[in-house]
């Protein structure tokens, strides 16, 4: 297998995360510079189908994107410990928080950086208005969360999910659009700094 990975992008991280909270399984990594375009090359479209990383290709020559469909597919592989769900109902609340976390908070998180961070600027047009609502809407997911941990140590349960992992890394890349938590939510903070401090979080770094 190889991996299509690209440390100046956040969704990659969720993928390398996810591989050092299964232990680093050896896969072999091709780093994507996509502020050089090179997820753009005739050679990479190609493979991948999109302009999008991370990729992960498969030892048949099938390519995935979106990285939680690759860890689902490196889940079946590696599959201790488990971060998807052991049994049908477990799954399904484990799908559940994934879900929530992905669409209510992961997606406007990346839209508030995406629309004002100067960096980014070279990659789309910008629009102040669409990262002024993205910031607000992340703050509603925000108070949704600390509701869901004021009852559960993680996001989906007793232990790290990829809903986790989802949340943790976008909150973390949102500090570009100068985002955080608010004081006012323990729980949430209590979580994030949990988060923060797992060896896993360190590994999904670009340092």
């Amino acid at each position: 297998m190889k991996l299509y990975d690209s440390l100046r992008a956040p969704n990659p991280r969720r993928v390398r995360w996810f591989l050092a909270e299964k232990g680093d399984p050896a896969i072999e990594v091709v780093n994507i510079d996509v502020f050089k375009g090179e997820h753009r090359t005739p050679e990479y479209l190609a493979r991948a189908g999109l302009a999008n990383v991370p990729a992960l290709e498969m030892d048949d020559g099938t390519t995935i994107t979106e990285s939680v469909a690759i860890c689902r597919y490196l889940e079946s592989i590696f599959p201790e410990p488990n971060m998807f769900g052991r049994e049908p109902r477990e799954s399904a609340v484990f799908e559940m928080w994934l879900r929530r976390t992905e669409m209510m908070a992961a997606g406007p998180l990346m839209m508030a950086v995406r629309h004002s961070h100067p960096a980014l600027a070279a990659l789309e047009k910008q629009i102040p208005e669409i990262a002024e609502s993205s910031h607000i809407s992340a703050g509603r997911a925000m108070k949704m969360l600390d509701r869901r941990l004021a009852e559960s140590e993680f996001i989906a349960g007793d232990r790290v999910s990829m809903a986790d992992i989802v949340a943790a890394t976008s909150i973390d890349f949102a500090r570009m659009a100068k985002f955080k938590i608010a004081d006012d939510l323990a729980h949430a903070n209590r979580w994030y700094a949990a988060m923060m401090e797992r060896p896993a979080a360190k590994a999904g770094t670009s340092a």
